[in-house]
């Protein structure tokens, strides 16, 4: 059973069709990096699964159920976390504080301590617990908000270009973070441009161009197409690619 399938999915916009007829499908375990040129569709994808859009037509499923008309709320309780390109963490309060808000409806409250305790080794914050989250740095709030969001322990992990406006060292710290995180079971999605990036974590990449399938495979066989590379890889630089 996929972890999540897309069944001819459309979304208009007025006159402008965004989405069209898209047909994708996560395997469980999985990580899949969702790439293409600006307009291509990505985003809009991303919040039609997530639910902050609603399709024109066409289906979405979540584990094998019909999650089309469900909520957000409603699909972040089967099992979806999302963290988001832009940080939305509470920056006047502590670093810890911010997790401690995160995980409290989920652990005991003798346990909440030590699982805090592990989040912030595996995000390398544990020096900057009692710092205001404000104060970490752009890369620092990046993994913040990750943790924020697997401190759910969901089932599938939406990431909207988690490494955006990260050095390469924090870029590639982050992929093994999520490497780490699947090979413990965690599924994840990610809409990403940086192309070192995918390289180092995807197992499948599909790549959207005027809201189509454009391309579908791994790494290789994606950097190798000729057509992707007239679209998007060859636009720039190939490990640093824009979408």
């Amino acid at each position: 059973m996929s972890m999540i399938e897309t069944r001819a999915l459309n979304k208009h916009f007025g006159g402008l069709h965004v989405t069209n007829n898209v047909d994708l499908t996560l395997e469980p375990g999985e990580i899949h990096c969702l790439i293409g040129p600006n307009g291509a569709g990505k985003s809009t994808l991303f919040r039609l699964i997530l639910g902050e859009h609603s399709p024109s037509s066409g289906q979405i499923l979540f584990a094998g159920e019909d999650i089309t008309a469900l909520k957000s709320f409603a699909r972040i309780r089967r099992g979806m976390s999302v963290k988001f390109q832009v940080p939305g963490i509470f920056k006047a309060l502590g670093v810890r504080q911010n997790l401690e808000i995160a995980m409290q409806h989920h652990y005991a409250p003798a346990h909440l301590h030590e699982e805090v305790d592990r989040l912030l080794e595996f995000l390398k914050l544990a020096a900057e617990a009692k710092q205001l989250a404000g104060n970490l740095s752009h890369g620092q709030k990046q993994w913040l908000e990750i943790g924020m969001a697997i401190s759910l322990r969901p089932r599938l992990l939406l990431l909207d270009e988690p490494t955006a406006g990260m050095s390469p060292e924090e870029t590639h710290a982050t992929g093994d973070m999520i490497k780490q995180l699947n090979a413990e079971g965690m599924t994840v999605l990610a809409v990403e441009h940086d192309m070192a990036f995918v390289r180092q974590v995807a197992q499948k990449v599909t790549v959207l161009h005027l809201g189509q399938v454009f391309a579908q495979g791994t790494i290789d066989e994606i950097v190798a197409d000729e057509r992707v590379a007239a679209i998007y890889l060859g636009q720039t630089a190939p490990e640093k690619a824009h979408a």
